[in-house]
């Protein structure tokens, strides 16, 4: 019996004896080596016989994990490994059929030690680059069971991290083996992202304790033990490294769906986390696609709760910051357009208070967190707009100047019935989006940055009796001048005795900016001016005022601007000291100090010493006997101003003919320095609806005749007053009315007379407009006159001849 058992062992395959070979008796001994080499060297011999090991090395495993026999089958695993990695031939393909059948059946094992075995396989495996491609390999079954195994939910949480982080490495390991295969199925589809993506994020969002590594996507030094989060984040940023421009969406939708399923938006740490490593880690000319799909995941989401609208805004902000220049892509203005939709759609929700949503019905409103999400839109806002260059953020800026309501100008955008105080808070929310825009522009061309249809609305806001309105605008004004990071030295108002100090960036004002102050610095005069007489003006307002004197002191002021600047601080003063502006006492005080802190500051830039001399003067004179009239005792938390404000003389003010003296002696124009600054009243009054339109009562208007001979003729000066004013709007209704009854008459005699009547009347109408069309025609067309003279008739009249033009006599001086 046993030479016949020999006989049949030796009639057996050689690759049979070989793979037997390798497995020694008891299984703890290991693989035997030097059989392994033998079977290794026969493989390379003869690849054609490699399909068939591959098909009995299977066989044995499958036997072996059937009968539980642990220890073979780790053997059979190890020599599958080395013969996998040491043959790379054409018929390899069969091979790997065999291998993965094997990988298979340990990964169903019920046992985590077989799972952890088969995963280890298939990731060696997966850093293999096959020279041959394979038409009908599939992996769906590895990345269903991979994704399984990295939600596991072992008992012991050791083995439980293990078979976690086996999960991510064979998703690690399918991601390499296909990403780049076209003959293989696409791995970005949605049915495998579906899987691939939350098994990443599950693992991730588990070990949210542990802080994100670097943010460039570069392998850093791996740590002896490695957590799953670690891992995972490692994986996750090779997935989005290899995403082309086509599979962005199919790779950031799932990871969208996962931050919703699981309420990870209200936290916004997770969701900010995940968008910081996709951003990092996908390339960078992609990264506008993942701005898209989270605006319009924020429209998908318009009514869910304000926190989650406010985590997906935070989310933006922060990948916007991230991806700079490439964030916005192609669609600028349909960004922001997005981001002001939301924000509007948040006022709307803040003042009805609820809105109907189709689950759950009625949703109530908590005004706090429509707040939260308002302020982060606008930061949002302005954290895009920082990423675009100048001459795109001019059209940003007029985009939104053009989303605002302005009476008279703007109609007023379409609302959910909220009313003025709506269109307010929307005034209000879109000029705080305005000024987050504006912060840091800087452009070498006022004049083309800032046109008309955007300087013209945003002015007309100063005219507004709202306070927080005016002072929005002239946050923007300031941010919009100041083009040398001279503004944090203004920010509160105070009398310097030296400026050298500020260290101030002063430029020469440039051709650009002299036109853009021809054409605008009257209406930034009046305006200025206009807001110190504001009633409801307080500290915040006269400390921008200060800073926009002087940033246009620095930024734009030639001679003849520095001439107006100093002629509206006395007019300034001139306010103060009226009585008839009834402006409270800290608000007089206020114009004062505003004016002496800024005489002080124009004093020294223009370098003039006497000019200098006398403002110091005054300033030491008030210091001594009315301090109140100082921003040092008006422009702080209590300020030190008396119950009533007697009039002011003397040394305590400002000279205008002593200044006019001493600058003139300096070259600057006296005749202008001389001439009193009056706002001139504009269409802005009405256009603003303010209240005290009736400011001018009476206005003094006289007209020069220019067609007179003598100079001293002029006509008689007509007074306009309140009464005239009314007597003209009373005979304007009256003129309408006469207009209305004959129009009326009109048509009731059409409806009435005889048809002769009408005919009669008709006729004459058009017999008169014939005969005017007639003497018309006589006096207009008659026969050019004829060089070759005229004709006598008969009866003695001139006739002219009519001579063709080729028999005319021209003079030679006519002919060429």
């Amino acid at each position: 019996m046993t030479g016949v058992c020999g006989c049949c062992g030796a009639l057996r395959p050689r690759y049979k004896r070989l793979v037997d070979n390798i497995f020694p008796e008891d299984p703890e001994d290991g693989l035997v080596k030097a059989n392994m080499e033998k079977l290794t060297f026969y493989a390379l011999s003869a690849p054609e016989k490699l399909d068939r090991i591959g098909a009995y090395l299977s066989e044995r495993l499958s036997r072996d994990v059937a009968r539980h026999r642990y220890g073979y089958v780790c053997i059979a695993m190890e020599a599958l490994d080395q013969l996998l990695m040491a043959c790379h031939c054409q018929s390899i393909n069969l091979f790997v059929e065999s291998f993965l059948k094997m990988v298979r059946k340990l990964l169903e094992a019920d046992k985590p030690n077989l799972q952890i075995l088969g995963t280890n396989s298939f990731v060696k495996f997966a850093n293999i680059e096959e020279d041959t491609p394979s038409y009908h390999r599939s992996y769906d079954f590895f990345v269903s069971r991979f994704s399984e195994m990295c939600h596991s939910s072992y008992e012991d949480p050791d083995i439980r991290t293990k078979i976690r982080m086996a999960g991510i490495k064979g998703l690690q390991g399918v991601v390499r083996k296909t990403v780049n295969d076209e003959l293989q199925a696409n791995i970005w589809d949605p049915q495998h992202m579906d899987k691939i993506v939350p098994s990443l994020l599950f693992n991730l969002q588990s070990g949210e304790g542990t802080e994100s590594r670097s943010p460039s996507p570069l392998q850093s030094s791996k740590k002896e033990k490695e957590s799953p989060a670690e891992l995972t984040e490692r994986c996750f940023r090779e997935l989005l490294g290899r995403a082309a421009y086509g599979n962005i969406k199919n790779a950031v939708t799932p990871v969208l769906m996962h931050l919703d399923n699981h309420s990870l938006w209200e936290g916004k740490t997770f969701a900010v986390r995940c968008f910081k490593i996709i951003m990092y880690s996908i390339q960078s000319q992609h990264s506008h696609l993942v701005i898209q799909q989270l605006l319009g995941h924020l429209d998908a989401n318009s009514k869910s709760s304000a926190t989650v609208r406010a985590g997906i805004v935070e989310v933006l902000l922060e990948a916007a910051a991230i991806a700079a220049s490439g964030s916005v892509g192609p669609t600028v203005l349909e960004v922001f357009n997005t981001l002001l939709r939301h924000l509007r759609l948040s006022v709307d929700y803040e003042l009805t208070g609820s809105y109907e949503c189709t689950n759950i019905g009625t949703k109530i409103i908590k005004e706090h967190e429509e707040r939260q999400l308002q302020e982060a839109v606008i930061r949002t806002i302005g954290s895009f707009a920082n990423t675009l260059p100048t001459y795109q953020r001019s059209e940003v800026m007029l985009f939104i100047m053009g989303k605002i309501p302005i009476p008279g100008m703007h109609p007023t955008l379409p609302s959910t019935g909220s009313g003025p105080e709506g269109n307010r808070m929307i005034q209000v929310m879109l000029l705080k989006s305005l000024r987050q825009v504006t912060c840091g522009f800087q452009t070498t061309n006022m004049l083309t940055a800032l046109p008309n249809s955007f300087l013209d609305p945003l002015l007309s806001f100063a005219l507004q009796e709202d306070a927080e309105i005016r002072l929005l605008v002239l946050e923007i004004l300031v941010s919009l001048i100041d083009r040398h990071d001279n503004l944090p030295k203004f920010s509160t108002i105070s009398i310097i005795s030296d400026i050298s100090v500020l260290k101030l960036k002063v430029d020469k004002c440039s051709r650009q900016d002299n036109l853009f102050m021809k054409k605008h610095a009257q209406h930034l005069y009046r305006h200025i001016y206009l807001c110190c007489k504001e009633q409801s003006s307080v500290r915040p307002h006269f400390e921008k005022l200060y800073s926009l004197l002087a940033l246009i002191s620095m930024e734009l002021a030639n001679e003849e601007v520095v001439v107006d600047l100093i002629r509206v601080a006395l007019a300034l003063q001139d306010l103060a000291l009226s009585s008839e502006e009834m402006l409270p006492v800290y608000n007089r005080c206020a114009v004062h100090a505003l004016s002496s802190a800024y005489l002080n500051l124009i004093s020294q830039l223009t370098t003039v010493p006497a000019f200098c001399q006398h403002v110091h003067e005054v300033i030491e004179m008030r210091q001594k006997e009315s301090p109140y009239l100082l921003p040092e005792d008006v422009f702080i938390e209590n300020p030190k101003i008396p119950k009533t404000l007697e009039k002011l003389e003397g040394e305590l003010l400002f000279q205008q003919a002593k200044i006019t003296e001493v600058l003139g002696g300096s070259g600057y124009n006296t005749e202008r320095l001389a001439t009193p600054y009056v706002p001139q009243f504009t269409d802005e009054d009405r256009l603003s609806k303010r209240k005290s339109i009736g400011e001018t009562i009476s206005l003094q208007v006289e007209v020069e005749s220019r067609n007179s001979p003598e100079k001293e003729e002029r006509t008689p000066a007509e007074e306009i007053t309140f009464e005239t004013l009314k007597n003209a709007i009373v005979d304007s209704v009256g003129v309408e009315e006469q207009e209305k009854e004959r129009r009326r008459q009109v048509v009731e005699k059409f409806q009435k007379a005889p048809f002769e009547e009408i005919a009669a009347h008709c006729g004459a109408r058009a017999t008169m407009l014939q005969s005017k069309l007639n003497q018309i025609f006589e006096i207009t067309i008659r026969p050019p006159p004829s060089p070759s003279g005229t004709i006598t008739s008969s009866y003695g009249q001139t006739q002219s001849r009519s001579v063709p033009v080729y028999e005319m006599k021209f003079p030679d001086l006519c002919v060429y």
